[in-house]
């Protein structure tokens, strides 16, 4: 007969994002602060999603946004900013069983297989496992003391000696240990020290003091250095596009110059997108197969579907729909509007809350009026429609299918199909006036 091991217990990830982030100079806490359009905490939940059973997120008071952005994942509150071992333990209640790693986040670019490699090296024996670095700079970081299997101590660098400064190994900040010990060392970690802080890293001597094994489990500098500051945000962006650009182009897009073209973290494209050089992607953009992104671009909230061409100089804003085929030019803005299949919209035009049907063409200087200083209106557009250049659509009206907005109209009122549509004053000259009208201005003294 066959013995099968007991299953495992489930895990838990503690996310400490109570900090203020004083370094970041800013009102929004430092969880907050985006990399590649997605909040840093999101980042790590993410990552954490795909390893752990549970998380629980601990935030400060009076932070409503963080905890908007952890939902659905409970959160605790840190009323007392003590340190980051006090933080631990006000999460200790949704422990659970299992292994419970405690992470940070503003630590937000850990990998999958970096957690995994971490809660894999706590089962094979570790009491206490926790993440560590080699950094081509190790700076200010703090330094792991020991063999990589026998980690003796974890000294902060402001602490430690000449020797020990030498030390290339450092600590990353994870912790992973079995839930029941996890929840008494945080218990008996002491704030005996110059900051009067409880210090997460203190566990390292509780452990070893319990006899059992601390190891260290590498990762790279890229995925575990901190961001506290503006200039570290801006690092970890840099290596955030990066991996998203060598994603997008290994999925078969193309970029003509890829370090000028800026993502998203949820950018989603198809085979054969083509993206020139200069262009920006907000949050929420969908681009699919075959379609052209010209240069200096932003697009933001909208889909480009298959066979589209957007630019050069084009911007789609949140709710734009460009159909198949469709083409956006130069210095044309899109918002909340619905372009059917092959329309073509291909130089300076403002289209907002407008659905406009297949094949319809755009003509230069046009502009949907949508709205009237207290409300947005829709302006809907038939197919196979011919607006003229410098045609003003003042929503609420419809322009039905075939019909030509002749240039220059100013169109106010629904528009039958296949019309023909006059909205301008009539041209009327008068012979000789010009000649005369200069004559005058010759006479009158200048001021």
């Amino acid at each position: 007969m066959t013995i099968l091991p007991p299953p495992a217990l489930p895990t838990t990830a503690v996310v400490l994002a109570a900090g203020f982030g004083t370094r970041m100079k800013s009102a929004r806490p430092k969880a907050l602060h985006p990399i590649a359009g997605r909040p840093m905490l999101r980042h790590l939940l993410a990552t954490c999603e795909a390893v752990f059973d549970r998380i629980v997120v601990v935030v400060g008071p009076d932070m409503d946004a963080v905890r908007a952005v952890a939902a659905p994942h409970p959160c605790v509150e840190q009323t007392e900013r003590l340190g980051t071992a006090h933080a631990a333990l006000q999460a200790v209640g949704q422990f659970g069983a299992g292994d419970v790693a405690v992470l940070y986040a503003d630590n937000p670019l850990i990998t999958e297989a970096t957690l995994r490699a971490l809660l894999a090296r706590r089962r094979e024996g570790a009491g206490l496992a926790l993440l560590a670095m080699r950094p081509a700079d190790p700076a200010r970081y703090g330094r792991v003391i020991g063999p990589q299997d026998d980690v003796q101590r974890i000294v902060e660098f402001k602490d430690a000696s000449a020797a020990e400064r030498e030390v290339g190994l450092c600590n990353a900040g994870v912790l992973c240990a079995p839930a029941a010990d996890m929840a008494r060392w945080l218990a008996a970690v002491r704030n005996d020290n110059a900051a009067g802080e409880y210090y997460l890293t203190d566990l390292v001597g509780l452990a070893r003091g319990d006899g059992r094994q601390v190891a260290a489990v590498l990762g790279s500098e890229a995925e575990l250095r901190g961001i506290n500051s503006r200039a570290e945000l801006a690092v970890a962006e840099a290596t955030v596009q990066q991996a998203l650009r060598l994603g997008a182009m290994a999925a078969g897009v193309t970029m003509t110059a890829p370090e000028t073209v800026f993502l998203c973290a949820d950018t989603a494209f198809g085979q054969d997108v083509t993206i020139g050089p200069n262009v920006v992607f907000g949050p929420g953009v969908t681009v699919a197969a075959g379609a052209e992104i010209r240069a200096f671009c932003h697009l933001e909230g909208c889909v480009v579907r298959a066979g589209a061409v957007i630019g050069p100089f084009a911007r789609l804003r949140p709710g734009a729909d460009v159909g198949e085929e469709a083409h956006v030019g130069n210095f044309v803005e899109v918002k909340a509007t619905t372009l059917g299949r092959g329309v073509k919209a291909n130089h300076l035009a403002y289209l907002g809350d407008a659905d406009i049907g297949a094949r319809t063409n755009v003509g230069a200087g046009t502009i949907t009026c949508n709205y009237d200083g207290f409300a947005k209106h829709r302006t809907v557009i038939g197919a196979d429609v011919f607006v003229g250049s410098d045609a003003i659509l003042v929503a609420p009206v419809a322009i039905g299918d075939g019909a030509i907005v002749t240039a220059g109209s100013v169109i106010t009122q629904d528009v039958p199909a296949d019309a023909m549509v006059f909205g301008r004053a009539r041209q009327e000259s008068k012979a000789g006036r010009a000649a005369a009208f200069r004559a005058a201005r010759r006479k009158t003294p200048k001021p």
